[in-house]
């Protein structure tokens, strides 16, 4: 691994972005959540979305760099919108964007946007009318969707007129937004059904956002492709369009998601960044929000969090110290070793330190993981929440 001491590009100029980066963590992280087959309890789980939030803010209180956390309605409804978001702030948290859920309902079992029956889809519709008040109430900008739409046998209905009722969902949806909101639409290859997915690539959820308007973009999870997809190459084309609104990040082997981002590919994740690096969108002017959307089944869920911002930081800490200059060379000259060879020196650098020295500076400790083993926090809230429902993955 080369020391950050061999490195020529402008070091101080990386800890300013690295200083500045931010990453939205999920409410639904801090809850139990499993695979198919068994959801795993875990001492001192959030029984309500303040215990949610408390515990996304100890990711942000060692990391510094996650003061946004996702709400998702309606796992995280509450009464009194306002005062959860004075807690937030109190807790030296924002709320990020809020997430809709028609998946779940016993009425969705054919789909919500993409249903045949109108009366369900009105209720799909009313659900994310609904979701943009509580984004308001909130003081937040960004309404995520996700559709878990879809066939499981051929002939079940119609391809084309399930599209054409998502696009008439979205429409009205759309419709809804007030000046400076937008819709981040998701995407995912597969699941629950199998036979077809009504959004289930990155070309359809453009498709719908470009049919839409300037406030519809597309989410990218990092998680929700074939395997051997270029990632990074769908990443371009969407910043070359203006038209990644955000990401979920996270990590799989195989299909699916949710382990911990960078974990299954650091590399893969270094590309992504380069890519997000070279066309400038770590500036929050080019509106792309980073986030994490990961249910942790095994693991302890706030140190899962915080391996995670810090896998995200280390990928740009070496994105941002790949030699544009002389990238852009060898890539002119035509040498193909030559090229590679200055991302590969970039991957292969270790920027700990680098981001060690910029935490320090925020008066941080060095090791986020160390600091919050520290705190006691983790043995504090498994004292204290007993009784109740502990939130779980669609509770």
């Amino acid at each position: 691994m080369r020391r950050i001491e061999e490195v020529i590009v402008d070091i101080a100029a990386a800890k300013a972005v690295l200083a500045q980066q931010t990453i939205e963590v999920p409410s639904w992280a801090y809850g139990n959540s499993g695979t198919r087959f068994k959801v795993f309890g875990t001492p001192g789980t959030p029984r309500d979305p303040w215990e949610k939030i408390a515990d996304a803010a100890q990711v942000n209180a060692v990391t510094g760099a996650a003061p946004r956390v996702s709400l998702h309605i309606p796992w995280d409804k509450v009464e009194d919108y306002d005062a959860l978001s004075a807690y937030a702030h109190e807790q030296g948290m924002t709320i990020g964007a809020i997430n809709s859920n028609v998946f779940q309902d016993d009425e969705y079992r054919l789909g919500s946007l993409a249903n045949p029956d109108a009366r369900v889809r009105a209720k799909a519709v009313a659900h994310h009318l609904d979701c943009l008040e509580v984004m308001r109430a909130v003081g937040s900008t960004d309404l995520k969707i996700w559709l878990a739409d879809g066939t499981n046998y051929a002939g079940q209905d119609s391809i084309r007129a399930r599209q054409d009722r998502v696009a008439e969902g979205l429409e009205q949806i759309y419709a809804g937004l007030q000046a400076g909101e937008r819709i981040l639409l998701e995407y995912k290859f597969f699941e629950p059904f199998f036979y077809t997915t009504d959004i289930p690539d990155w070309g359809t959820s453009l498709v719908h956002c470009m049919a839409l308007g300037e406030q519809a973009t597309v989410v990218l999870d990092t998680g929700h492709h074939a395997p051997g997809t270029n990632i990074e190459f769908i990443v371009a084309q969407l910043l070359r369009l203006g038209r990644l609104g955000a990401f979920d990040f996270n990590s799989r082997y195989y299909a699916d998601d949710d382990l911990i981002v960078g974990s299954a590919d650091p590399f893969q994740l270094f590309r992504i960044m380069h890519e997000i690096v070279q066309a400038g969108a770590l500036d929050p002017a080019l509106g792309v929000n980073f986030m994490l959307d990961q249910c942790h089944n095994i693991e302890a869920k706030i140190p899962a969090q915080i391996r995670s911002v810090m896998n995200v930081q280390e990928a740009t800490a070496k994105a941002l110290l790949v030699d544009a200059d002389a990238l852009g060379a060898a890539q002119q000259a035509g040498d193909v070793l030559g090229a590679h060879a200055v991302l590969m020196d970039a991957f292969n650098t270790d920027v700990r330190p680098i981001l060690a020295e910029v935490r320090e500076a925020k008066g941080l400790d060095a090791d986020p993981i160390k600091a919050f083993a520290a705190t006691g926090y983790a043995e504090k809230v498994a004292a204290e929440r007993v009784g109740g429902t502990q939130a779980s993955w669609g509770a």
